[in-house]
């Protein structure tokens, strides 16, 4: 996968996410469509990829929905970062790296770009934030769980094997 194609493919995702996505949200759960597709990218394709994904989804996210610019590239690009380091670390593992990733950092995307606004913008009057954003998150790990172990599959047998040119 290009870079082109990641940046491409972040802006069409952002876009799909603050259109359709309203019309999936269940209760008060929306799903992160950028995020979730962009931890299925860094563990699929790898770090570079997953990086252009989240600087470029998260601009567009916030450019569209006018949040100060670079929260949600900032809460994106960690979250890829810490993809990386769990996708090394469970390298055996690789079809359930975005399950984990997903289980571990959705709130943890969703506090930052909190925190982020909070921050840099108005206060957002929330009682109890991780409450808030636990329905979210837990769509997401469905997401993650349906989209993630199958485009890793898919992606590990296209490549071709490194053979020793003797």
């Amino acid at each position: 996968m290009t870079l082109l194609l990641a940046a491409v493919g972040a802006t069409l995702m952002a876009l799909l996410e603050l259109t359709v996505g309203p019309y999936l949200q269940v209760g008060l759960a929306q799903p992160h469509l950028v995020l979730v597709v962009g931890i299925v990218v860094t563990v699929a394709v790898g770090l570079e990829a997953g990086l252009v994904w989240a600087f470029v989804g998260g601009l567009v996210l916030d450019v569209i929905v006018d949040r100060p610019l670079g929260s949600a590239s900032f809460a994106l690009l960690l979250c890829v970062g810490a993809t990386d380091v769990l996708g090394r670390i469970l390298v055996h593992f690789r079809p359930i790296v975005p399950i984990v990733a997903i289980l571990v950092l959705s709130v943890g995307y969703s506090m930052i770009v909190f925190v982020a606004l909070n921050a840099l913008d108005r206060p957002i009057p929330v009682d109890d934030p991780i409450s808030f954003v636990t329905p979210s998150a837990i769509y997401d790990i469905a997401l993650a769980a349906l989209i993630g172990p199958l485009l890793v599959t898919i992606h590990d047998r296209r490549i071709k094997p490194e053979r020793a040119d003797w």
